[in-house]
């Protein structure tokens, strides 16, 4: 599935496109931002609530697909330029992360 399947399928609001094609191979929730640097695999979607400009930095080095905000939060102005620097895709939706994951996992599975 690609990025741009998963925010049709979801229907969630993209912040800023990196590559719509790049396709996603799982996914990984976390906010310890050092835990998900040496954790979450590559072309992942990483769930996460956190906002700063330090997720970018983090998203480009684990070289996740896409990072989707949960919990309704907005990115900082700083993730925004970072983000948009890297080619980083950000993506946000109101569900808990809990929720999140299992609607990503449904929908990468087929079954949404």
């Amino acid at each position: 599935m690609t990025v741009q399947e998963l925010v049709d399928a979801m229907g969630l609001k993209v912040f800023q496109m990196g590559d719509p094609q790049r396709e996603i191979q799982g996914g990984y929730c976390g906010d310890l931002l050092s835990w998900v640097m040496g954790r979450a695999g590559a072309d992942c979607v990483w769930l996460t609530i956190m906002t700063n400009g330090n997720v970018a930095a983090v998203a480009s080095l684990a070289d996740v697909a896409c990072v989707l905000l949960t919990e309704g939060v907005e990115p900082d102005p700083d993730l925004m330029t970072k983000a948009g620097a890297h080619g980083i895709t950000l993506l946000g939706c109101p569900d808990g992360t809990y929720e999140g994951a299992v609607r990503v996992a449904s929908v990468l599975r087929g079954q949404a």
